[in-house]
């Protein structure tokens, strides 16, 4: 912003009263700055009186649209440096989240989740959620080996039935409560099916050096 009042100090008591008998054709805060250099000097103008409330309101009008424009014209150039940043936040989508739920287990969901969550700086959110993971794995997981047992049911279908809630909760409940309808980027999810893959292949291996029980105990899972 222009820096009025040291202009005026360089100005000539004819010019000074110029800007004040001419009011009109200048900024409110050129005038004003005028006002105050010729009391200064001594000649304090004879309408400083009836112009200066008017010109303290306009001047306080326009010195807000400035900071507005100016604001502005930072995030602009803000945007134009930096793109994504305009987007957004890079986040897993719902649906990414809903399918990587079904298609391998509602862990990877929770997963993909939790690191939006963190991201945003919902911490007590995905810890939340961290510890709802771990519960539903302990209690399905206490109740679903009976039921397929009983009912004769594939592990795929109950593997399927198993993570049907979750991703439902994690769609419907937690996506909307603590994300919202906010602006964001989509993450590819390359990087988590990589590594659920490879993490399922680790798995495999470990298989033959499970204790007995727990391999019988997988096998007649298999074999359903």
């Amino acid at each position: 912003m222009e820096d009025y009042a040291a202009k005026m100090l360089l100005k000539t008591d004819a010019a000074l009263r110029e800007y004040v008998t001419g009011h009109v054709q200048y900024r409110e805060a050129a005038v004003l700055a005028a006002l105050d250099e010729l009391r200064r000097r001594g000649q304090p103008a004879p309408e400083e009186a009836e112009l200066r409330p008017g010109l303290e309101a306009a001047a306080a009008e326009q010195r807000l649209r400035d900071e507005a424009a100016e604001a502005e014209r930072r995030q602009l150039s803000a945007a134009a440096a930096d793109p994504d940043a305009a987007a957004g936040p890079a986040l897993y989508s719902p649906a990414a989240i809903v399918l990587f739920s079904l298609l391998f287990t509602m862990i990877m969901g929770g997963v993909l989740l939790g690191m939006n969550l963190y991201r945003l700086g919902q911490k007590r959110a995905a810890l939340g959620l961290a510890v709802f993971v771990l519960a539903y794995v302990f209690v399905g997981s206490k109740l679903l080996e009976p039921l397929m047992l009983s009912l004769g049911m594939s592990p795929l279908l109950g593997g399927v039935l198993f993570n049907i809630p979750a991703a439902l909760l994690y769609g419907l409940w937690v996506w909307p409560r603590y994300v919202g309808g906010i602006s964001y980027r989509s993450r590819s999810v390359l990087v988590p099916v990589l590594l659920y893959f490879l993490f399922a292949w680790g798995a495999m291996k470990m298989i033959p050096y499970l204790p007995q029980t727990e391999r019988q105990k997988l096998e007649r899972l298999m074999q359903k």
